[in-house]
């Protein structure tokens, strides 16, 4: 729907729509937004929004009144971030009240007219003055909708239903009154075709049927949907709604709205944290499954981030605001999620393009089968019969379903598992994705240098060469010595006269030892840490040497590890077809010991942000349908070039802004999950594309033979919307498992 090159000179409105029932509604809001200047809009059937893009000078309420003078409700959404009104209460739910009262007077008409042993003396006429309850209040939403749609010269689900109602009614009020059928002893067979045997016969149960069915459907229709948009109702409702202030040693309790950065509040076991921030005291587990999906509790302790939403299972927590309001991760991750279910895929604005034409071809195809039967020398009432079967059956509710509802269940899974898409054009691109390119630093591995072999000589134990060269390197500030320290323990001895050479390494005393740690150039070692130091260099890893009292006493290298779910989720990408490409800005050596160890055989090292950008141009000119996946600033280019960029949830915002997918959990294995996730919707989507341009195809030619009563067509197409909308739901429960295999903690 978007231009990228106007788009940004364009305002976006979110309008709530009401009144729209079937795929012909939708294209009748676009068609009339589409006709004020300048103005593209999309909507949606399953969220019941529109989302509009227009210029600055054409105002809000320009767009309300477009939408009012196509015959439907509209209502700016002040909050584009809100759970849509179809996930929650819809303007189309069915009061269910109502539906009780219309099947206690239905019911006993259907029965009576389809089972003749039923039919005592006068039948029909008790049946007549339930049928007219029914036809009249209990039809009246489709008769307002019909009219309001004749008015504005267009046709909807809601014309169809009522014109075979209205049809059904008035030739069994003719017949009662003038064709015979009021005869006290009059007794009519029930046929599942439109012959009526050629005796006198009414369609009361047609007329109650048809209606009663539709809002049937409706109903069940509406409850599903309230399930398939349940996910994005729980993040909407996640975030806490009071938050314990600590001011000057005072605690308060305030409004959530009421908090600033930089203010301090208290969050206490089995509380949520109330927004984005750093914790300043305590230490405690947190339970981010709805935010990450990740099942194991998160510990933190001073100094590190919180999430606002997440659960506290532990401690209490002293957490410092850094965001609030729209700026924290919960809300950014429940605007994404909005956005994508805003959004069109491919097949529904062709679903929505053909149900665009198709309720007018039906009304012209109903007059021609009226025409046909009557000029074959069919009764009267068998005509009409077929003409109002072709009515009810024809409506295109399961086409305009079909995709918005399965885009809504897939978006809302993913939010739970992790894997937040911008729109449904997102899951399209990554079922055609068949090359995948891997940055290696913060990608597949951790970002982090860490101790990762060490050897001693001269007779020294490695463990006390590790605890002295971690107690001098205590006091540096390189990430090399960070990493070495970390490996040496917690309970390190005080060093003194430290001293940093920059380029060189650091030395101090410690326990009387004079301790060095130093690059290795010049410095004569003994044969077993020549060997360790040429494995260190053939792997690509960093090493350094550490002296004691001026004797070399042992190697100790340090490097970057993988990330633990690294090999499995490259391992599982080939086996689901797709080719991984490792391109990476680090030198051959490191890039080549990653890659070895992952199998993945085509490496690109040494690559700046430009030149990631030209290998993506250069497999996409090689035919190839390339994602990237990375977290820095230094892959935003290459992310954006791509067919689609994945940016993993730990990253930069520079590579966040340029995806199109974002995994949520920081881990490289939750892309498998995105990769099944989007086969399995569009296999979803193909299958409700399928059956809802099927089912018209089949029971719509039946219907113009006379092989399909009214009654029947109305329970036909009233189950097709359901069946629809309840296949879609099955992805809310979708696991990421594969066939024969057990359930892994990452969903392998």
């Amino acid at each position: 729907m978007d231009d990228p090159d106007d788009t940004d000179r364009l305002l976006t409105t979110d309008l709530a729509v009401g009144g729209m029932t079937c795929a012909a509604c939708v294209a009748r809001v676009e068609k009339k937004l589409a006709r004020l200047g300048g103005v593209r809009a999309g909507v949606n059937l399953a969220t019941g929004r529109a989302r509009v893009l227009h210029p600055a000078d054409v105002p809000v309420s320009e767009l309300v009144a477009a939408v009012e003078g196509a015959g439907f409700t509209a209502e700016p959404v002040a909050d584009r971030a809100s759970a849509p009104a179809a996930t929650g209460e819809a303007d189309n739910d069915v009061d269910p009240l109502l539906l009780l009262l219309l099947a206690l007077f239905a019911v006993p008409v259907i029965a009576v007219s389809m089972v003749p042993v039923l039919q005592f003396r006068g039948w029909q006429w008790g049946c007549f003055a339930l049928a007219g309850y029914v036809v009249t209040l209990g039809s009246a939403t489709f008769h307002q909708r019909a009219w309001r749609s004749l008015r504005h010269a267009t046709a909807t689900m809601d014309t169809l239903v009522s014109l075979g109602v209205l049809a059904s009614f008035g030739w069994s009020a003719y017949a009662l009154l003038f064709g015979g059928a009021g005869a006290p002893g009059m007794r009519m067979p029930f046929s599942l075709t439109a012959d009526t045997g050629g005796g006198a016969h009414i369609y009361l149960e047609a007329a109650v049927g048809v209606p009663l069915f539709v809002l049937c459907g409706r109903f069940l229709e509406s409850r599903v949907r309230v399930r398939t948009g349940s996910a994005l109702r729980a993040l909407a409702e996640l975030g806490a709604k009071e938050v314990c202030l600590r001011e000057d040693g005072v605690e308060r309790l305030v409004p959530i709205e009421q908090l600033l950065p930089g203010q301090e509040f208290v969050v206490r076991p089995g509380e949520k944290v109330a927004t984005d921030g750093v914790v300043v005291d305590g230490g405690s587990a947190l339970d981010v499954s709805l935010l990450t999906g990740e099942s194991v509790p998160v510990e933190v302790g001073p100094g590190e981030r919180v999430t606002g939403g997440t659960l506290n299972v532990g401690g209490t927590l002293l957490v410092r605001a850094t965001e609030v309001g729209a700026d924290t991760q919960l809300a950014r991750i429940t605007a994404l999620v909005t956005e994508a279910q805003a959004g069109k895929a491919r097949a529904q604005r062709l679903a929505d393009t053909v149900a665009g034409v198709f309720v007018p071809v039906v009304l012209g195809l109903a007059v021609c089968v009226l025409g046909f039967w009557l000029g074959r020398g069919a009764g009267s009432a068998q005509a009409l019969t077929a003409a109002v079967a072709v009515l009810v059956v024809a409506c295109p509710c399961a086409l305009g379903l079909a995709t918005p509802t399965a885009l809504l269940a897939a978006t809302g899974r993913g939010a739970e598992l992790g894997v937040l898409v911008r729109g449904p054009e997102v899951l399209e691109s990554l079922r055609r994705i068949d090359t995948v390119v891997l940055d290696k630093t913060g990608t597949l591995t951790a970002g982090r240098m860490t101790l990762v072999a060490s050897t001693a000589a001269g007779g020294f134990e490695i463990g006390e060469v590790l605890r002295l060269a971690g107690a001098v390197e205590q006091r540096s500030e390189h990430p090399i010595g960070r990493a070495l320290t970390a490996a040496a323990g917690a309970s390190l001895p005080a060093v003194t006269g430290f001293r940093a050479v920059p380029g060189f390494g650091v030395e101090g005393t410690v326990e009387g030892v004079r301790v060095r740690v130093v690059r290795p150039d010049g410095i004569d070692l003994p044969p077993e840490l020549r060997a360790a130091l040429a494995r260190a260099e053939a792997a690509g890893r960093t090493a350094v040497v550490a002296e004691l009292d001026g004797r070399a006493a042992g190697v100790l290298v340090v490097g970057d590890t993988l990330r633990p779910g690294s090999y499995r989720a490259v391992h599982r990408l080939r086996g689901m077809g797709l080719e991984t490409v490792l391109a990476t800005g680090d030198q051959l050596g490191a890039a080549r010991a990653v890659a070895e160890e992952l199998g993945i055989s085509e490496v690109h090292a040494g690559a700046s942000p430009e030149r990631k950008a030209e290998l993506v141009a250069q497999l996409r000119a090689a035919g190839r349908s390339v994602a990237v996946v990375g977290d820095g600033v230094n892959d935003a280019v290459a992310l954006a070039s791509a067919d689609l960029g994945i940016a993993l949830g730990s990253g930069t915002d520079a590579a966040i802004g340029a995806a199109g997918l974002t995994l949520v959990r920081g881990d490289i294995e939750s892309l498998v999950i995105a990769v099944r996730l989007a086969r399995r919707t569009l296999a979803t989507i193909r299958a409700n594309l399928v059956w809802a341009f099927g089912y018209n195809a089949v029971l719509i030619p039946l219907a113009a033979a006379g092989l399909l009563n009214p009654m029947l067509a109305a329970l036909a197409m009233s189950a097709s919307s359901v069946l629809v909308v309840a296949n879609s739901l099955r992805l809310r429960t979708w696991q990421p498992v594969r066939r024969g295999q057990g359930r892994s903690r990452l969903g392998g």
